[in-house]
């Protein structure tokens, strides 16, 4: 079984797709645990601290999902690898 990692984000979404519920899709669409540390949403912009835990390879597909639709994705920290 492969190791599951936490990786913290900041996530910048667009006025576009600012009322979508990313979040709620992101665990739905992988298999992944999503926590929301900060949020500060209003109708122009939304920028939000996330925790993601799951494989590697799942944190990667959701990254690429969400940069797709422009959301802009920055690490927060270095890798946790939990045991």
């Amino acid at each position: 079984m492969k190791k599951k990692e936490t990786r913290r984000f900041w996530l910048t979404i667009p006025s576009k797709i600012v009322q979508r519920p990313i979040i709620w899709e992101i665990g739905h669409k992988f298999d992944l645990v999503t926590n929301i540390g900060q949020a500060s949403v209003t109708t122009e912009l939304g920028i939000i601290s996330l925790s993601i835990e799951g494989q590697r390879s799942e944190i990667k597909k959701a990254i690429q999902w969400l940069e797709k639709m422009k959301v802009k994705v920055e690490p927060v920290e270095i890798n946790t690898i939990e045991g």
